[in-house]
C-alpha cells in the first residue's frame, strides 16, 4: 500500500539524512573489520611491500635497507597500513553503499549509467592497482639506483610503505577516472569538444596529484606518474570523441526522416 501511495519512493529531508546516516554506518562498519582483518594479516604484507627494496639491494649491490626511525613508529605504520586494506579489501561495499544511497534520486537512463560505473570502476580499480604493483620494482630500482657508490641508502619504513601506497591508489584512481569523463559523456552531459578544453585543468590537476603521490623532491618520480594519467586522460577523450561522432550521425538520420516526412 505504501508502495502505490508513494511509488517514486519520494523521501523528505529527514529520510534522506537517516537513510545517509544508515549508509555511512554500514560502511564504516564494514571498514572496521576489513581494517582488523587487515591488523592481522599486516605481517606478510609488509613483506611483500618491502620485497621491491630488498631485491634492489640484492641484485644491484646497494647497500638499502627499511629503518623504523621512532618508539612509536613501527604501531603508526601497522595501523596505516591496516586501514588502507580495510578500505581497499571493503570497496565494493562502501561503493554498494554509495550507489545504494545516490540511486532512488536517479532517473531510470541515469540509474543505468550508475550502475554501469559501480561494476566498471572496482575491476578497473584492480587493474590500475596491479599494474601499478607490477612497476612497483624497475620503480624503486630506479629511484635506489641514484644512490652513491659506498653510501647506504636507509630509507624510512614509514615514508616508504605510504609511498608505495600512494603509487598503488594513484594508478588505481587513473583508470577509475577516464570511465568517469566517459559515462558523462555517455549520460550527455559533457562532449569530447568540453575535455579537450579543459586539457590544461587537466594537466595541472594531474601534476598535483603527482606530487602528492611522490613524496621525493625527485621530478623524475612525478614525471613518471603523470604519463600514465595522461595518456589515460586523452584516450578518454578518444573513447568520447567516438561516442559523439556515433551521436551526431544518429541525430543527422533522424533530422533526414523528419524533413523527407515534411
Amino acid at each position: 500500500m505504501a508502495k502505490k501511495r508513494n511509488p517514486e519512493a519520494k523521501m523528505n529531508l529527514g529520510g534522506h539524512l537517516k537513510e545517509l546516516r544508515k549508509r555511512l554506518f554500514w560502511s564504516a562498519l564494514f571498514i572496521l573489520a576489513g581494517t582488523v582483518f587487515g591488523w592481522f594479516i599486516f605481517e606478510p604484507v609488509f613483506q611483500i611491500l618491502q620485497q621491491p627494496v630488498l631485491d634492489v639491494a640484492k641484485t644491484r649491490g646497494v647497500n638499502a635497507t627499511l629503518n623504523i626511525g621512532t618508539v612509536a613508529g613501527a604501531f603508526d605504520l601497522q595501523l596505516q597500513v591496516s586501514i588502507f586494506l580495510g578500505v581497499l579489501i571493503t570497496s565494493p561495499i562502501w561503493l554498494f553503499n554509495l550507489w545504494a544511497f545516490i540511486t532512488p534520486g536517479l532517473k531510470k537512463r541515469e540509474r543505468r549509467f550508475t550502475l554501469g560505473f559501480l561494476f566498471s570502476a572496482i575491476p578497473l580499480f584492480g587493474t590500475g592497482v596491479a599494474l601499478a604493483w607490477v612497476s612497483l620494482p624497475s620503480f624503486v630500482s630506479t629511484l635506489i639506483g641514484f644512490t652513491p657508490t659506498g653510501a647506504a641508502n636507509v630509507i624510512s619504513a614509514n615514508e616508504y610503505i605510504l609511498f608505495t601506497i600512494r603509487i598503488l591508489l594513484v594508478f588505481g584512481i587513473a583508470f577509475v577516472l577516464p570511465v568517469v569523463l566517459v559515462l558523462l559523456n555517455f549520460a550527455g552531459l559533457i562532449t569530447t569538444q568540453n575535455i579537450l578544453k579543459s586539457w590544461r585543468i587537466a594537466v595541472f590537476i594531474i601534476a598535483v596529484v603527482a606530487a602528492l603521490a611522490t613524496p621525493t623532491a625527485d621530478p623524475m618520480s612525478m614525471f613518471l606518474v603523470m604519463v600514465p594519467l595522461l595518456v589515460l586522460y586523452f584516450l578518454a577523450a578518444s573513447v568520447t570523441w567516438i561516442n559523439d561522432r556515433r551521436r551526431a550521425k544518429k541525430v543527422a538520420s533522424i533530422d533526414a526522416q523528419i524533413a523527407n516526412l515534411t
